[in-house]
């Protein structure tokens, strides 16, 4: 007989089939509706985005993009090492025709909004298969993922990260089926999944080695066999050739800036002081899910490690899970690795930008664990989940404390965690007490649904409304100042500059500026040069308009004259005579 403290109440599974027919469309209309609620909720959202604000990724992509879609190319902040081009890819067809940037863009934010929002079904169905959620459950759990800021956010700009949210959830989701039922096109699917994350990001290394990991273990305890193997891997290694053959097709057309990491990486982590710096950044990530996720990657995960040992959902959840705690590991340490060796670049607070696409997913597993656990047991979990936002709060604030002792300061990273920002009304620190405690608050609600089953869906479709809230103060506090600081007045076509004219750019502009005036110039690649006299080639450039200052370019002593532009936000073009 199972111990009191293990009692656990019938699971919340799924209807009879006896259901009425006329149900039985109602889920897939309502998936359908939602989708496409969810499509246009963020092309609302991001109506105020008309020309980039994460720079310099967001260029990077956009140049590739443009490059491949057969257009002028540009620079990118990639390096050799780790160069992808799945996103830019993607949003390739964007910059098909002859079209104005600001249109080319509209239709890239339309392409992740579409992709997305395909994280609602594949959350219902991941609710349905691991946990045998009732509908309900399944469909507000699902709607809460969708919602998520740390997905929704990048639906906004052209990053990679629009797009890796829901396929975490459909490469675990795929895996779960897998072990559930091997066969060779389920081995296939993980497989051409697996691909899809190398092709599109260096962290999808991380997932690489996992699935490789995962594939020799099941091969050992012969739970697949050489067919199976192959079907598993192959996709992996067309994915990695498909992105060296983009690479080879675009040739020099785009120019690489970034740093391939080396020594300094090794540097930075061979040291007890490196790793302690690593460590406190693994912390802080993980910290980071788990207040953002209200306490639920807390319960999730203390829920899969017993999970390993004493599954509850059956054999193929228990890999599911080993794989999902596995990858969140990796993707946090490697991804501290790597931002360590940078140099030149300010420490940050938290960079959480690399784990936001496991924090769905964790959500997920959280509320399935939820509503299929016992009273005592769901206890238990939430246990764990405070102890890691209190010890993870008193750490960060430690650290933050010690680096200022020392006349430093830890920044945010660039769009890493917005989420975190306006939940904590940290703009310009980060305050981990208040993240901590609003942690802890979700799991003080966590424990009121677990006790009172009816309180659920209310508690479900409150922490839709907060994500909803949330986002509408990230585009208030942060997206809307950026935007309006970040777009160059007038426009490029407004003060003259005509198509087919080969423009250049002076270094002397503010490189987010810069960067978007170039944007405007969809005709060539506007390529950079110093200070002081541009190429002989120009016959358009932009250069910094300060009037009084030094710096101030004076475009007549080179034979240009000044055609407009904004002495506020310092810069101005101007025409070769």
């Amino acid at each position: 007989m199972a111990s009191g403290s293990d009692v656990i109440e019938r699971p919340v599974v799924a209807e009879t089939p006896s259901a009425a027919p006329a149900r039985r469309w109602l889920v897939p209309l309502l998936l359908v509706v939602g989708w496409v609620l969810s499509v246009a909720w963020r092309m609302w959202w991001s109506r105020h985005i008309v020309l980039p604000i994460a720079h310099t990724d967001e260029d990077s992509y956009l140049n590739t993009a443009r490059a491949l879609a057969g257009g002028p190319g540009g620079f990118s902040s990639e390096n050799e090492l780790l160069r992808r081009v799945g996103y830019p890819m993607l949003i390739s067809p964007a910059f098909l025709g002859d079209r104005d940037f600001t249109d080319s863009y509209r239709i890239v934010q339309l392409i992740n909004a579409m992709v997305n929002s395909t994280l609602l079904p594949l959350a219902y169905l991941f609710g349905r298969s691991l946990f045998r959620l009732r509908r309900s459950y399944a469909l507000l759990g699902a709607v809460a993922a969708a919602t998520l800021p740390a997905t929704a956010f990048y639906a906004g700009v052209a990053m990679i990260d629009a797009v890796m949210a829901p396929l975490v959830v459909a490469w675990l989701l795929a895996v779960h089926r897998w072990i559930a039922r091997p066969g060779l096109l389920a081995a296939a699917t993980v497989g051409l999944l697996v691909g899809g994350f190398h092709l599109l990001h260096s962290r999808g290394l991380v997932i690489v080695v996992v699935h490789a990991g995962l594939v020799l273990l099941l091969f050992v305890r012969r739970r697949i066999n050489p067919p199976a193997v192959l079907a598993a891997l192959l996709p992996v290694l067309a994915m990695a050739l498909v992105n060296e053959a983009a690479i080879r097709h675009l040739g020099g057309k785009v120019y690489l800036l970034g740093s391939t990491p080396g020594g300094s990486t090794f540097e930075a982590v061979a040291s007890a002081q490196g790793m302690v710096r690593v460590s406190a950044a693994v912390t802080t990530q993980l910290w980071y899910l788990v207040v953002i996720t209200f306490g639920l990657a807390g319960v999730a995960w203390a829920g899969a490690v017993r999970e390993l040992w004493r599954p509850r959902h059956g054999d193929a959840g228990r890999w599911t899970m080993g794989v999902a705690l596995v990858a969140t590991v990796g993707v946090a340490g490697g991804a501290s690795v790597i931002l360590s060796g940078i140099t030149g670049k300010p420490l940050d607070a938290i960079y959480g930008r690399y784990v936001q696409m496991l924090a769905p997913f964790w959500l997920l597993v959280g509320l399935g664990m939820l509503c299929t656990a016992g009273w005592r047991l769901v206890l238990r979990r939430v246990s764990v989940a405070v102890a890691l936002l209190v010890g993870g709060g008193a750490l960060i604030a430690v650290r933050l404390a010690y680096v200022a002792s020392q006349g430093h300061a830890l920044r945010y990273g660039g769009f890493s965690a917005p989420d975190l920002v306006a939940l904590t009304g940290g703009l310009r620190e980060m305050r981990p007490v208040v993240g901590s405690l609003i942690g802890i608050a979700g799991c003080v609600l966590l424990v009121a649904a677990a006790r009172v089953p009816r309180l659920r869906l209310p508690i479900l479709g409150a922490l839709i409304v907060v994500n909803l809230v949330t986002m509408q103060v990230i585009d208030q506090r942060i997206v809307q100042p950026t935007a309006a600081t970040t777009a160059p007045t007038p426009r490029v076509a407004d003060v003259g500059v005509r198509p087919g004219e080969r423009v250049w750019a002076s270094t002397g502009v503010h490189y987010v500026l810069r960067f978007n005036l170039s944007h405007q110039v969809t005709w060539t690649d506007v390529r950079w040069f110093g200070v002081k006299q541009p190429p002989a080639r120009a016959q358009v450039v932009f250069a910094r308009w300060a009037p009084g200052q030094a710096d101030d370019w004076d475009g007549t002593a080179y034979g240009f004259v000044r055609l407009g532009g904004n002495p506020e936000q310092h810069w101005a073009a101007w025409r070769r005579i």
